[in-house]
Formats: C-alpha cells, structure tokens, sequence
C-alpha cells in the first residue's frame, strides 16, 4: 500500500511537469515563430517605396592640381592699392578642383595662360572688398569663371567645380 501511494503521489508531479514543459515548448516555438517572420517579411519595404527611390550615381573621387606661376613658384603675389593710396601686397597659393583626369592635364598644359589670367584679376581686386568674406568669395568667384572659360575654349568641357584659396595673406 505504501508503493501504491508513492506511484499516486508520482504521477500528479509527472503531469504538472508534463504540462509545464508543452507550454514553455509552445512559447519557444511561438517566439520563434514571430521573430523569424519579423526579420523576414515585416522589415522589408514595400516594393514601391524601393522602386520610387531614384539611385544615386557615386562620384568620382576629386583631384586637386595646385596653380603654379612659372618657375614653379607655389603662390601668386600681387600689389594692390588700398582706399587711403598706400601699396598692399597680397599673397595666394591657389588650387583647382576637378573629378576628371583630362582636366587635370589639360590644367597643367595651359598652366602659364591661367597665371596670366588669375594674376590679372588677382592685382586689380579692391583690397578693402577683400578684407571681407563676400570679397574673397567674389574673387574665387571670379577666378573660377576665368579657369573654366579657358579650360572650356581649350577642351571643351567645364568641369573644373571650384577653385580654393588654400592660403591668403594680405598685407
């Protein structure tokens, strides 16, 4: 009779353990479940939105080609005239930039007909204009234009994006 008991007392226990088990494996599995179809199918776009999107082409890496006066002097110095008369002398060293090769040697072919040009426009600036940002960046401005209407003539194409004064002293 004591066996019977202990075999009565087993089986309760067997069972709750029984139960508790199918449940955590209905969890796990349900967990599962909604994780997998998460990543699978709830965090892709919709089809329309990836089509709308217009791919962005990537662009070519930039090339700089430094302006050289003849010689190979590194920078450019001009005297100008300031309001009250006085002489001033204004140092630049210049840079082109461009993402195409054939403008970068077509830079350096006609380096000496772009000093003639940026030296022009470089010593009949207004040094009080220049003591301002806006009058650096109408310079720029100015020389940019002047490098690409030689550059254009030349090749045929424009493609020079900016010109850089990488270092600007006035005196």
């Amino acid at each position: 009779m004591a066996e019977q008991e202990q075999q009565d007392e087993a089986k309760p226990k067997s069972k709750k353990k029984l139960i508790i088990i199918i449940v955590l494996a209905l969890l796990l599995l349900g967990g599962g479940g909604g994780a997998a179809y998460y990543f699978l199918f709830a965090s892709k776009p919709p089809a329309e939105e990836t089509a709308a999107e217009p791919v962005k082409p990537v662009k070519a890496r930039a090339l700089y080609v430094k302006i050289r006066m003849p010689g190979d002097k590194p920078s450019f110095v001009v005297s100008l005239t300031d309001s009250n008369g006085r002489q001033r002398f204004m140092q630049l060293f210049v840079e082109a930039k461009t993402r195409d090769q054939a403008i970068v040697d077509a830079l350096n072919l006609h380096m000496p007909l772009i000093c003639d040009r940026l030296n022009f426009i470089f010593s009949s600036a207004d040094f009080t204009e220049l003591q301002t940002n806006e009058g650096k960046l109408a310079l720029q401005q100015k020389a940019l234009e002047a490098v690409k209407e030689i550059i254009t003539k030349e090749t045929g194409k424009s493609d020079v994006e900016a010109i850089l004064f990488t270092n600007l002293v006035m005196q």
